[in-house]
């Protein structure tokens, strides 16, 4: 079944995974575009973000929205006009949202060895260090988690100029705690995050509060 998870944190967030197994032909069947978005998803050169981009709206009408209530900042930054808000991720074969009363990210992502080659760019090398002396998968799965992170808070403060590796920081966690705290430290701002996060099929759920 295409909704492959539910997750209701609370009363007021609900955050719905989607592993696309549909064709193309069968999510266009499913789904009712208005005509900017229709434009956009004609531009799109991938037939698999194609079928990610239309299985969100899938996930959206599960949410009781559809493609005509979602709307997207100058800054591309997606929200709803009754005041609820809202994050979308996907990647390969999973795309997720989340919908909340309170302001969210959220990102997923395929747990891979590409993390390695990458991880000085977006975490700082006494973090590095320490994260070297885990064996490599849990090495990949906690690099994942902080990309994640990193990713979700990016998408609550979508602010030009926020560097990964020098503006949010992510505490120490282990991976059965699936959650944990990151700071946003920021032309004098600092602002705190809860964190929480959970694996499957090997890729990483992760979705941010601010605090």
């Amino acid at each position: 079944m295409p909704l492959y998870k539910t997750i209701n944190y609370n009363s007021s967030t609900q955050i719905l995974v989607w592993k696309i197994t549909e064709s193309l032909e069968e999510l266009l069947g499913k789904v009712l575009l208005k005509e900017k978005t229709q434009l956009r998803l004609n531009k799109m050169k991938s037939e698999i973000h194609q079928r990610a981009f239309l299985s969100v709206r899938m996930l959206l009408q599960l949410s009781g929205y559809t493609d005509f209530d979602l709307h997207y900042d100058e800054f591309g930054k997606p929200y709803f006009l009754d005041g609820k808000h809202v994050s979308i991720t996907h990647s390969n074969y999973f795309s997720a949202i989340i919908i909340s009363d309170e302001t969210v990210g959220i990102d997923i992502e395929l747990q891979r060895e590409k993390i390695i080659r990458i991880a000085d760019k977006f975490v700082n090398d006494k973090e590095l260090n320490r994260l070297k002396s885990f064996d490599s998968e849990d090495y990949i799965r906690k690099l994942t988690v902080k990309w994640g992170a990193k990713e979700a808070i990016f998408k609550i403060r979508n602010e030009k100029g926020i560097s990964f590796k020098d503006h949010i920081q992510v505490n120490t966690f282990e991976l059965d705690d699936e959650k944990t705290i990151a700071i946003l430290d920021f032309e004098n701002i600092k602002q705190q995050f809860s964190i929480y996060f959970e694996e499957f099929d090997n890729f990483t759920l992760v979705y941010a509060f601010e605090n």
